[in-house]
């Protein structure tokens, strides 16, 4: 029944462009992470793995989703997408995401967070499929519904594994960049498990894709710039070791001086 559905009705672009959305939020969602463990108090530290969650679940999950969801349609009828359900979607993937990172930012266990944020990153992408209003009979299969669900899990332990051990620009990029692989993987996983039947042509309920999606791209879009610029303005946990590290050598030659 797969020749009722067409994902990518653009082309390679969606999900090229989700891809590389997903690394951005990946990335700059580790490179929170590592500010977060890189200071003292409580409050830096939840405002850190604060935008590490709105980097991770809303452009490198979320914003992946929708993007290749541009690109899904089904021939012979019209999608249309509940708003408060859409905006739920991305409420929710932003704060599963936060409890896995607040659990091991403050030195919890890995996999019970690992679990916690794969398996909301994977019912928000069910979540965001039950937004979407068609003229037609959906359905899933079982197998690979479990499927994308173990390898949200498997990604988002492996992203909480990376937050926890990764420092530096170069091997946070290697890391975004393959967990960019496995979200994407998710996603499509999931795409394919969906089954289509009874397709009729009649008007759907809720707003068209790019009236709902590519205005909440855009937002999440601006919060990401915000992001960059304050990871690219901060200090890293390196950078703040070679600081002190040089003003400790300071004051060592001016005693001796003295």
């Amino acid at each position: 029944m797969h020749d009722h559905v067409t994902h990518f009705t653009y082309g390679p672009v969606t999900p090229v462009l989700g891809y590389l959305f997903s690394v951005l939020g990946s990335m700059l969602g580790l490179q929170c992470t590592a500010r977060a463990r890189a200071v003292e108090t409580v409050r830096r530290r939840c405002v850190w793995l604060t935008g590490a969650a709105v980097a991770i679940g809303g452009t490198g999950v979320w914003v992946m989703h929708f993007v290749g969801m541009l690109g899904f349609s089904i021939p012979g009828t019209s999608v249309g997408y509940d708003v408060p359900l859409t905006l739920f979607s991305a409420v929710f993937a932003v704060v599963v995401v936060g409890a896995g990172l607040f659990l091991v930012g403050f030195d919890m266990p890995l996999l019970p967070g690992g679990i916690l944020a794969g398996g909301g990153v994977a019912a928000m992408h069910y979540t965001g499929m039950a937004a979407m209003n068609t003229g037609a009979t959906i359905e899933y299969a079982l197998d690979l519904v479990v499927v994308s669900v173990v390898i949200a899990i498997a990604a988002a332990t492996a992203a909480l594994w990376c937050a926890l051990r990764l420092d530096g620009w170069l091997p946070i990029l290697g890391a975004s960049l393959i967990m960019g692989v496995a979200v994407s993987g998710m996603h499509y996983t999931g795409m394919f498990a969906l089954r289509v039947s009874d397709v009729h042509a009649t008007p759907v309920e809720g707003a068209s894709a790019t009236h709902v999606i590519l205005p909440l791209i855009a937002v999440v879009g601006l919060v990401t710039a915000v992001l960059v610029v304050l990871v690219g303005g901060s200090a890293s946990k390196r950078e703040r070791d070679r600081e002190k590290e040089f003003l400790d050598r300071l004051d060592r030659q001016m005693r001796l001086l003295d």
